[in-house]
């Protein structure tokens, strides 16, 4: 899953990335309001995590014009400011949740996992498809008694793949999905993970395999 994070405290900006990073999370991270409208206008994001209080927008202002733009992309407002009025404010102004500063990081990956599951329809921790399952929390792959963990990438592909079985994933699509627009990495990254993940599936010996398109793209699918 995708994430836009605005916060113009770097250091909070770096830590936080890094949190949802380890999370299995693809995290865009910007430090001004006027960056985080244009980001989230030109991006397929699941969630924006928000900082109220950024140079050249605040972040009220930004989801206000999200909303009014018709940007239905759930909202976490992250801020110092926790007067019940605040709270109100961002609310009115079209956000879904508000965590005020300081903040645990449990509580944090908490409210995005119930933001994104929101967004999305009620996604639960564990995803089947035949005979194949993948933990969210536990970031595993299983089918059985057999089970394997996977990386960061690895992971968010093969979620996205099981989100939505049988539905053929473009790999530009994936590529900016996962890795993002403005990523430095290649479009062979999502082969080198979509190889990973036929070798892994192989090994835990699941009638399941991902079938390349020729000119579309892969898709999840039982094996005949």
């Amino acid at each position: 899953m995708r994430i836009l994070f605005a916060e113009d405290d770097r250091d909070l900006n770096r830590a936080v990335s890094a949190l949802m990073t380890r999370a299995n999370y693809s995290v865009d991270s910007v430090y001004d309001g006027r960056d985080a409208f244009d980001y989230a206008m030109s991006g397929e994001y699941d969630a924006l995590v928000l900082d109220v209080m950024m140079p050249k927008m605040d972040g009220f202002a930004v989801v206000r014009a999200l909303r009014q733009k018709g940007l239905a992309t759930p909202c976490l407002m992250l801020t110092a400011k926790d007067a019940v009025s605040d709270k109100i404010e961002g609310l009115d102004a079209g956000a879904d949740d508000y965590l005020p500063k300081p903040f645990d990081t449990g509580e944090l990956l908490a409210r995005l996992r119930a933001l994104t599951r929101r967004n999305s329809g009620f996604t639960p921790d564990v995803i089947r498809f035949a005979d194949l399952s993948l933990d969210r929390a536990a970031f595993t792959l299983s089918c059985g008694e057999n089970s394997a963990k996977l990386s960061n990438k690895a992971f968010q592909v093969m979620e996205l793949l099981m989100r939505e079985p049988r539905r053929v994933h473009p790999a530009e699509q994936m590529m900016e999905k996962i890795w993002g627009w403005d990523s430095e990495a290649e479009i062979n990254v999502v082969w080198v993970n979509i190889s990973f993940l036929r070798k892994k599936i192989t090994e835990l010996g699941a009638h399941v395999e991902i079938r390349a398109s020729r000119g579309a793209g892969y898709s999840l699918e039982e094996k005949a």
